[in-house]
């Protein structure tokens, strides 16, 4: 086996912590070419598709890449920003205020960001933090509930760099965090002001991502997350078990994946008489294709040709000040033991940088 180039060994040199925030990933232009790179290692990973990889080679380059690459470049396409993709906007947004609000509590840190799919890719990320000299990782999904097919295939994506590397930095990984207090906090804080505004609905649906159902047969525990989750931003809303319905979106392929579906569940509660229904996606934390295209776009129009009046799409929790303080707390009690707190000027010195950073990270904001 070859191994990395190691940055230089010096004793006494002081070692620093970063925090790296792992979303899904995003094409880099809502082009055809570009959908079809990223679509073609999005859907190479074993733990996302588990046929065997022969049969899935012909499937995957004889009909999903020519024909699906297209398609989704449409899409994609329709909810393109001038600063790009998104979910790559929020994602950088959300790093830089996670570093002021960490600040603001005393800790040293830095924190970035990276893609399991595309740029910036994980391995370029892990390398150029290991040349900066930082010697602690803590990994943070941007996926509440765990399955195998997202978090877990953001460890294998570390595990496999750092198989390459000779002085590996101590790791940490926040597995889940879908029943945190304060991300529950989040989602139910995102749902009261946007009812505040729009007035209640008559149902609230809980869409999250889907899986195919042989995953959960064979231990996947993101099924039991999910309804947790939503068990708990329920319970928080005050809702009765009539006031709410979990959903699942995003099928790929004819099996069977985790049910009821989103689309066809919309459609119906139109056709029974609900005529308003709020649609709020707890498993993402940052807008993107599926919620964005998918959920504001495609459901909503069936929920309006089956008879349905009223619907309402709640953003993601995004760059919510409290949403980012519930971040910032997962990051904090995962950091705990490591010498990242600073006392007296040299703690009030990382808060005026603290203060700097999150003000920078507004202005990217205002910008976007």
């Amino acid at each position: 086996m070859s191994f990395l180039k190691e940055p230089e060994f010096s004793h006494g040199k002081i070692s620093k912590t970063a925090v790296v925030l792992i979303n899904l990933g995003t094409p880099d232009a809502p082009t055809r070419s570009a959908v079809r790179r990223y679509l073609k290692q999005f859907l190479w990973d074993r733990r996302v598709v588990e046929i065997p990889r022969a049969i899935w080679w012909l499937i995957l380059n004889g009909i999903i890449l020519p024909f699906r690459s297209g398609q989704s470049a449409k899409k994609y396409a329709s909810i393109w920003t001038k600063e790009g993709s998104p979910l790559k906007v929020h994602t950088m947004k959300q790093a830089a205020l996670l570093k002021g609000y960490l600040g603001e509590r005393g800790h040293e840190v830095h924190v970035c960001y990276a893609m399991r799919y595309g740029t910036p890719s994980i391995p370029s990320v892990l390398q150029q933090l290991k040349a900066e000299g930082y010697e602690r990782l803590l990994i943070l999904s941007a996926y509440p509930q765990y399955s195998a097919t997202t978090t877990a295939s953001n460890f294998d994506a570390v595990f496999s760099h750092f198989q390459q590397v000779r002085n590996i930095p101590e790791l940490r990984l926040v597995k889940n965090y879908h029943d945190h207090d304060a991300y529950i906090e989040a989602l139910q804080q995102s749902v009261v002001q946007h009812w505040l505004i729009n007035g209640r609905p008559e149902k609230l649906v809980m869409s999250f991502h889907g899986l195919p159902k042989a995953f959960l047969l064979r231990g996947d525990p993101y099924h039991c997350e999910c309804y947790k989750t939503a068990r708990l931003l329920a319970e928080k809303l005050g809702l009765n078990k009539d006031q709410y319905i979990v959903t699942f979106q995003s099928r790929l392929g004819r099996a069977e994946w985790l049910q009821p579906y989103t689309a066809p569940t919309v459609a119906q509660l139109a056709k029974d008489g609900i005529r308003h229904i709020d649609v709020i996606c707890p498993g993402f934390i940052a807008d993107c294709l599926e919620t964005l295209e998918e959920i504001a776009m495609e459901v909503r129009e069936e929920f309006l040709h089956a008879g349905g009046k009223e619907f309402n799409y709640i953003p993601c929790l995004n760059e919510s000040p409290t949403w980012m303080r519930a971040m910032a707390e997962i990051a904090e009690q995962h950091l705990i033991g490591w010498p990242t707190m600073l006392t007296g000027s040299l703690r009030e010195a990382q808060k005026q940088q603290a203060l700097t950073s999150k003000t920078e990270a507004k202005r990217l904001g205002a910008e976007h």
